[in-house]
C-alpha cells in the first residue's frame, strides 16, 4: 500500500513537471517567433518595400513643407529632398545668407517656391513665433520637419554642465520644437480640409542619445527621451486628423553637431541619412516596439532591434557602456582643448 501511495505522488509530480516545461516551451515558441517576425519586419522596411510616394502629402500639388534647422546638414538635406520631391518648401534657421543661398538653389535647381525666415531659437522669445505665425499663415502647409537642435559641445558631468548650455540644450530641443509644432498643426488641418485625401506629416528628430539614457549627456539626453514620449502621444491625438506624426531615430550622422566628418556603415553622411528617413515614412524600421517612432537607416536599425532585444536600452550594462565610450571621448576632447590653447 505504501508503495501504491508513493508511485502516485510521483506520477502527480511528474505530471506538474511536464505541465511547466509545456509552458515555458510555450512561451519560448512565442518569443522565438515574435522577434523572427520583428526582425522579418524590420528588413521588410529597410531593404524590400518601395519608397513612400510623397504625392500623399502634396508634392507637386503646390502644398508646402517646413524645415527647422534648414541651412546645413541634416535640415539642408531635407529641405533639398524634399524640394526634389516636388515639395515647396519654407527654410527656417538662424544665418540669411546660408539660408538665401539654399533657396536661390533649390529654386534654380527643382523649380519649387521657397521662403526663408531666420531667427535664433535659442533666444526663446515670442517675436520669434510671430514671425513664423506670419510667415505661414497664408500658405496650404501639409509637412513639418522639426530638425533643429542642439548637444553639449563636448560630454560632460552634469553638474558641471553650463547654464548656457543647459537652457539652450532645453530651448532648442524641446520648447522650440513643440511651440513651433503648435503654430503648424492648425495649418496642416487647414490645408487637409481643402484638399480630401491628402495627408500630413510630422517628423521630429531623436536620437540614440534619447533612446539610451547617456550619461555625461545627460541633458541632451533628457531632451531627445522627452521628445520620444511628446512626439508618440502627439500621434494619436491627431491619427484622426489624417496627419501621421513620427520620431525618427539616429545613430551619429556626419555632421557639424556630431563633429564626425568620415562616413562609415554605422555613420552616414546626410544625404544618405535623410534619402532613408524619407524613404520609409510610416514604418518603423529598427524601432519595432515603440509607435509613431522609426530608425531608419540601415546599420541603426539593426542596432536599435539587437540593442532592444537583448540587453535592453535601460539596462545597467548599457548605462555603463555608454558612460565609457563618453568617458572616452570626453577624455580625447579636453585633450585636444589643452593642445589648442
Amino acid at each position: 500500500m505504501s508503495f501504491a501511495v508513493d508511485f502516485s505522488a510521483l506520477a502527480g509530480q511528474s505530471c506538474i513537471v511536464n505541465a511547466l516545461l509545456y509552458v515555458a516551451l510555450a512561451i519560448g515558441v512565442c518569443k522565438l517567433t515574435t522577434l523572427t517576425l520583428s526582425y522579418a519586419s524590420l528588413l521588410l522596411d529597410v531593404f524590400v518595400l518601395p519608397p513612400v510616394d510623397f504625392k500623399t502629402y502634396g508634392a507637386k500639388t503646390g502644398k508646402w513643407a517646413v524645415i527647422t534647422g534648414a541651412s546645413d546638414g541634416i535640415g539642408k538635406e531635407y529641405a533639398l529632398q524634399l524640394a526634389k520631391r516636388g515639395m515647396n518648401v519654407v527654410l527656417i534657421s538662424r544665418t540669411q545668407s546660408k539660408l538665401d543661398a539654399l533657396a536661390e538653389e533649390i529654386e534654380l535647381k527643382y523649380k519649387v517656391g521657397t521662403k526663408t525666415l531666420a531667427i535664433d531659437f535659442a533666444a526663446d522669445k515670442a517675436s520669434n513665433y510671430e514671425s513664423i505665425a506670419e510667415l505661414l499663415q497664408s500658405l496650404p502647409v501639409t509637412v513639418l520637419i522639426n530638425n533643429v537642435g542642439q548637444s553639449h559641445s563636448i560630454p560632460v558631468p552634469f553638474v558641471e554642465t553650463s547654464d548656457e548650455e543647459l537652457r539652450n540644450i532645453i530651448t532648442i530641443n524641446n520648447t522650440a520644437t513643440l511651440k513651433t509644432t503648435q503654430i503648424v498643426i492648425p495649418l496642416i488641418q487647414s490645408t487637409l480640409k481643402q484638399n480630401k485625401g491628402t495627408r500630413g506629416l510630422i517628423l521630429t528628430m531623436g536620437s540614440f542619445g534619447g533612446l539610451l539614457p547617456t550619461p555625461l549627456l545627460a541633458t541632451y539626453s533628457g531632451s531627445k527621451a522627452f521628445l520620444q514620449s511628446w512626439s508618440s502621444a502627439l500621434a494619436g491625438e491627431l491619427a484622426s486628423d489624417n496627419i501621421d506624426v513620427e520620431l525618427v531615430i539616429s545613430y551619429l550622422v556626419t555632421s557639424a553637431m556630431s563633429k564626425i566628418r568620415r562616413t562609415s556603415a554605422t555613420i552616414p553622411n546626410p544625404k544618405a541619412f535623410v534619402a532613408s528617413v524619407l524613404k520609409t515614412v510610416g514604418r518603423r524600421c529598427g524601432a519595432q516596439e515603440r509607435y509613431a517612432t522609426s530608425t531608419p537607416f540601415w546599420s541603426h536599425a539593426i542596432m536599435h532591434w539587437a540593442i532592444e532585444n537583448t540587453v535592453g536600452v535601460y539596462s545597467k550594462l548599457a548605462n555603463t557602456l555608454n558612460l565609457n565610450m563618453h568617458l572616452s571621448i570626453r577624455k580625447r576632447a579636453l585633450k585636444k582643448l589643452a593642445k589648442g590653447k
